[in-house]
This record gives C-alpha cells, structure tokens and sequence, in this order.
C-alpha cells in the first residue's frame, strides 16, 4: 500500500466509525465501544507508519483537482512534512486514550453513543487540518471541529452552564473565523491557488500584494480557534462538558489547529514585520493574563483551562519569534502532559465527590484515594511548571531559547523586540505556571476539605490510560531534543544555559512561593466544615460530573469567587484576586463594548419599525379603510332603497343636464 493512500485513511477511518457509531448506536449498542475505539487506534498505527516512510525528509506531496471554480481551482491535497507526520501521531494518540477514558468514564450515560461518535469525527477533522495540502480543504476540517465541540461542550444539555458554554465556544470561534475566512480567500487570490506549497512558493519569490493585511486577517481565526487574546474566554467556560472532551481540545484538537496553522504557513506571517509584531504582543498577554487568572481559579478545570491557554502562549511566542520547531515542540510535549492533567482530573472529581463541579476548595484526603490519579498528576504538574528533567522542561526552554537569540541580536524574521517581548513575558510566565501549578496540587491533595463518601474504584480503562500519558510527559522532551530538528526546520532544541537557569529558578521560586502561602494561610485559617456531599453511584463518574454542574453550588460561572481563607492564591495576588478570579472582567467588557450596542441597536430598529413604519403603513391603509366603511354602510340589502336611491340618482343628473342646456 503505497503511503499516499496510508495517509488518506488516517482521517477516514475516524470517519467511518463515526458514520457507523451513529447508525448502530441504538440498533447495536454492543457495538458503540469497539467502533469508538478501534479506528482512532487504526488511525495511530497508520500514523505512525506514515510518519516512519516520511522519515522527517521530503515532504509528500500528493494531489487531484476536487473541483474546477473558473479561477482558482480546489485540489483534493496531502501535504505531509515532518511537522504534520508528527502532529498527527499526537492527534490519533490523544484521541484513543480519551476513548478509552470515555468508556470506563461515561460508562452509564444515556447518551454515550452519540459522544463517542462526535469525538471521531472531532479527531477527523483535525487529521484533515493536519494532512490537508490545500487550504480551503482545510478550511472544512477547520469549521467541522467548530461544529463538534459545540456539541460536545454541550454534552450535558440538560445544564444551563453546558448549553451557553457550547453556545459561546461557536459564537467566539465563529468571530474570529469571518475574518479568517476572508484571509484565506485573499490569500489564494495573491498566491493564485489555495495549494499550500503553491502559496509557500509565491511568498519566496514576493508574490503576495497584502501580506500584512492577509496575516492580521488570519490571525484573528487563530486567536479564536487557538483562545489567544482576546478571543480566548470561550475556552474556561467550555469546562462544562465532558472531562475528556476537555483533555481532547486542549491536547490534540481545536486549540492546536490554530498553533499547527501558523506553524505550517509561517513564511506568510513572516512576510510582514507588523504581523510577527502583533503576534508577540498577543502571545505576551496571553502568557500572562492567563498565568494570573489561573492563580485564582478554584475549579481545577477552570486552572487548566487558563494554563492551556497560557501555553498556548508560549507556542505562538516561539512562532512570533520565527521558531516553529519550537512551537511545534512544545505542542506535542503539551499534548501529552496536558492530557493527563485533564483525565487525571476527571478522576479527582469522581472521587471528591462535590457539589461545585470541582471546587478545589472542597476537596480533602485525596491522595490516598486516587493514588493513580495523585502520582500521574504530579508528573504532569511538574511537566507544567518544566521541572527538569520532565518533558515541558525540555520544550519549554526550546522556546525561551528561541526568544533570547532573537533578542540578543541574532538575525531573524521578526523584529528584536520581538524577542524581547516573548521572552520577558515567557520567563515571567514561568513563574506564575510552577505558582498555580503548586497551589493546584496541595488545594487537590492536601486540601482540608470534608472526605467524600468512597465512590468504588476507578474503572481500569481510566487508570491504564493515567499511566500510559504518564511514560511521554516524564520521557518524551529528553529523548525528543535531539532528534526532532531532523523532522523540523534543522534548528537547535537544546536548553541553552542562560534561559534554563533563569526559567528553572524562577519556576522553583513560584513553586517555593505558593508553597509558603499555603501553610501561611493555613496556620492563619481554622477548618472550615463543608455541609453533606453528594454520594453517586460507584464508577458513575461521567453522571457523578453532570449531577455536580446540576447542583449549582455554587453555580458553574461563579466557582472561582468561592471563598476559601486557605487559598494561597488569595495571599499571592492580594488585591488582584477578585478581577483575576473573574477573568479581568473581560465578559462584562465585552459586554459593555459589544452585546450592550448591538442590543440597543436592535430595540431602536424595533420601535422604528413598529411606531414609524407601521404607523406610516397604517395610515396608508386608513383612507381606502374609510372609504370602503362608507360604501359598505349603503350596501343595506333592501331593494326598495336601492330603487330610491337610483331614482333620485336618475332625477339628479336630468336637472343637471337641463340646467348645462338652458345655460348653453
């Protein structure tokens, strides 16, 4: 089989089963896990095979015209270079292990069928994005992953929470993609075809007219697709679905589309300096903002929501930098360690057993009862806070890397400041990420919260699956610095001495700073006593999640402002708390800004059409009324009287005439 069509059925076959998990979900139910699971695991085989005969050499390329459009034709394209080989091997692997979770995690949902079937064709989507070779085939991909996290963030429709996170996360994306679209098709227009490799070759030789317009355009469908400022707000509230949707938009789907796009046209962007410019204020604020936000979550999911937001960050830092083998580094590095904190996640709530989804302020004595959950989140958390010698660490400072050699002066495609404003706020970063990340873990396991009555064990699925993310988020960056730069652009990921000494230290620094506001806040604060907990079946920790969201106590939007003296975040951030915990406020901004308005546009558009053209209409209405209301009353029905009335009629016009003769 010859690897062009291996390629071809890496998105497929997610596809098929999606086709088929549909059909035969309440025909078949029996078969609903295995056609869940098999394919994306055919996908990671098929994958990996593709990405052994690419071998990180010359691209394959492969293609047949889709359809003729009379001017720039659409082509049916593979395009798979390093980059793509192995972002895919990342997409196929995250997605089986959330399958895997799913059956075990959502073992008892009424509604698991149509899940496991949209979490295909999720996977699908993004392979498309990551194989396609043309881009208004990827534009498909693109918008088809839009469509599915609509409904799997709102998988528990029956919540309020769930329905306006869903419809949030499409209306936010959708923002962003009207002016992405109109990029794209400028983009073909300058280049003359929507083929990558074609829209790369006219870059080189200075054939597009509107490089900075088209980057600023497009730019602004990665900010919402990949939650970058200031279309990133969608992201925490989409915390309301399922746990594993959230570990498969956060590590391998949705929010990576927008970093891999980048990455994979980066000389467009490169063409204009004001873009890359652009790109490194929006990744500065981004790091930061997100950083501050996550030191005042109390949801755990909220936390790593920010966090992936933030790394994220990084990520289109080391693209504002030109670097992309250190974005894309850093991206799969990501993707596993991110996984797992989310899964891991999943099963802390089980086991805490709140009413607030995943207040980590109510949780207590959890170490002992998810060991599996407390030592793989560990690894994780360390990978976060890029502890050496954990795989963030490694991609990490790739990126740090990248951002000092731009700043100290060496030549590259962005301007040095550039540089110097990714790596500012890069290392600054650093710090608040080992900050929430040490908070994280000591309010989750060492947390003084009520002991939640035992729910069972965790099913076996769920925990396999721990410790299989476990192996590349403690292995991979060590292993993969050395030999990733022959899949890439050839550039060096190894940590330089300067950024290493500098991130570690300010990442022991956060870590040692939580750490101390943590005891000092708890010397300071007595045990505050939780009322009843919810008891939900054993192992029922998909109906365990959705009964938390239901309970709305607090409500799911109002979980980072519970009150909590033990906080270390409180004692961190001080008066910075409050607006952090709310996410700076930027809803209600945007609310202020922009719902407000339009709101009031549309009431003003209402009255005008009711009081002005309406009456106008009515009035033209009235006269004809009238008139029709006087004719109506003579037509009385008696014969007698319309008789008379012709005979006086017919007297009327004889002395008219008359009286016209005699005066003529």
């Amino acid at each position: 089989m010859t690897t062009t069509t291996l390629a071809a059925l890496v998105p497929l076959l997610p596809f098929l089963g999606a086709v088929a998990g549909l059909l035969l979900g309440r025909t078949a139910p029996g078969f609903v896990r295995p056609l869940a699971v098999l394919p994306p695991l055919a996908s990671l085989v098929l994958a990996a095979l593709v990405a052994a005969r690419q071998g990180g050499g010359r691209a394959i390329d492969a293609y047949t015209l889709l359809t003729p459009t009379g001017s720039v034709p659409v082509d049916l394209a593979l395009y798979i270079d390093g980059f793509a080989a192995l972002v895919a091997i990342l997409v196929a692997f995250v997605a089986t292990c959330v399958q895997i979770y799913s059956t075990g995690y959502l073992r008892d949902d009424p509604r698991y069928p149509s899940y496991a079937a949209l979490v295909s064709l999720f996977t699908s989507a993004m392979l498309l994005v990551v194989y396609s070779g043309d881009l208004i085939v990827l534009l498909v991909g693109w918008e088809v992953m839009g469509i599915c996290s609509y409904f799997l963030v709102g998988h528990y429709w029956g919540t309020p929470e769930a329905r306006a996170a869903s419809l949030k996360a499409f209306l936010v994306t959708k923002l962003g993609d009207v002016p992405f679209l109109i990029g794209l098709f400028a983009l073909g227009t300058d280049a003359g075809s929507f083929r990558i490799t074609r829209v790369l070759g006219a870059v080189a030789s200075g054939g597009l007219d509107h490089p900075t317009l088209i980057a600023l355009l497009l730019l602004a469908g990665v900010a919402g697709k990949s939650a970058q400022f200031p279309l990133h707000t969608w992201l925490p509230d989409a915390m309301a679905g399922p746990t594993p949707v959230s570990a498969l938009i956060h590590a391998a789907t949705m929010v990576a589309a927008g970093v891999y796009f980048v990455a994979r046209l980066l000389p467009v962007f490169e063409a204009s300096a004001a873009a890359m410019t652009v790109l490194a204020v929006m990744a500065a604020v981004t790091m930061l903002g997100s950083g501050l936000a996550a030191l005042a979550q109390d949801d755990i999911k909220r936390v790593l929501a920010y966090s992936t937001i933030g790394q994220l960050g990084y990520m289109t830092g080391a693209l504002a930098v030109g670097d992309r083998g250190a974005a894309v580094f850093h991206l799969l590095a990501h993707g596993a360690f991110k996984a797992l904190l989310f899964l891991a996640a999943g099963a802390v709530i089980h086991a805490a057993g709140t009413n607030s989804l995943a207040a980590m302020s109510r949780m207590g004595h959890l170490r002992d009862r998810v060991p599996d959950a407390f030592w793989t989140m560990t690894v994780a958390l360390l990978a976060l806070a890029a502890i050496p010698p954990f795989s963030g660490f490694f991609s990490k400072e790739s990126v740090l890397g990248a951002a000092e050699r731009l700043a100290t002066g060496h030549p590259g495609p962005a301007p040095g400041a550039a540089g110097w404003i990714v790596l500012v706020a890069a290392l600054a970063t650093a710090l608040l990420t080992a900050a929430y990340a040490t908070r994280l873990w000591l309010l989750a396991f060492r947390g003084r919260g009520a002991e939640a009555p035992e729910h069972g064990r965790q099913p076996l699925t769920m925990t396999v699956v721990l410790w299989v993310l476990a192996v590349p988020s403690l292995a991979f960056g060590a292993l993969a610095y050395r030999t990733l730069p022959g899949w890439f652009d050839g550039g060096s990921l190894t940590p330089t001495l300067l950024t290493s000494i500098l991130g570690t230290g300010l990442a022991v620094v956060g870590g040692l700073l939580a750490y101390g506001a943590w005891q000092r806040a708890a010397a300071r604060a007595p045990r505050v006593p939780l009322g009843a907990v919810a008891a939900h079946p054993e192992g029922d920790a998909g109906l365990v999640e959705a009964e938390a969201i239901a309970a709305h106590e607090p409500a799911y939007g109002d979980i980072a402002e519970a009150p909590d003296p033990a906080d270390p975040g409180r004692l961190l951030l001080g008066p910075l708390y409050g607006p952090a915990a709310a996410g700076f406020h930027l809803d209600a901004v945007y609310s202020a800004l922009f719902v407000r308005p339009v709101l009031g546009a549309a009431s003003l558009v209402r009255f005008l059409d009711r009081e002005v053209v309406d009456t106008y209409v009515r009035g033209a209405a009235a006269l004809p009324r009238l008139l029709g209301a006087a004719v109506r009353r003579a037509q009385t029905g008696n014969v007698q009287t319309y008789v008379s009335a012709l005979l006086a009629g017919t007297v009327v016009l004889t002395v008219a005439v008359l009286l016209v003769a005699s005066g003529a």
